[in-house]
């Protein structure tokens, strides 16, 4: 008798980690909220198509600043057109590229 105790005692223990991994949702489920609403779809436009006799829009375009090199080399070239002096000319520089 004392056996079956034994090994009724030690099912009981080994069966106790298997229910642990058992996850469940506390409280009531008519509580849980609902998952949100999915994303409306991607709205798709289709191009204009150019038609035949109509002239070609311009569209404005902001133009890309030219690099900083760039323009102290034309500052540079600036400055010595208008005959400054070496020491003029780099003080001329740096405010005219930095503008």
């Amino acid at each position: 008798m004392p056996f079956a105790v034994l090994v009724a005692v030690v099912a009981a223990l080994s069966a106790a980690p298997v229910f642990a991994q058992v996850i469940g949702v506390p409280g009531n489920p008519a509580l849980i909220t609902p998952l949100p609403p999915a994303p409306p779809p991607p709205r798709i436009e289709v191009p204009v198509v150019p038609q035949l006799g109509d002239l070609p829009r311009q569209q404005n375009v902001p133009q890309a600043r030219r690099s900083f090199s760039d323009r102290i080399t034309d500052c540079l070239q600036d400055g010595a057109a208008a005959g400054l002096t070496p020491s003029d000319r780099a003080t001329y520089s740096r405010a005219c590229a930095n503008r």
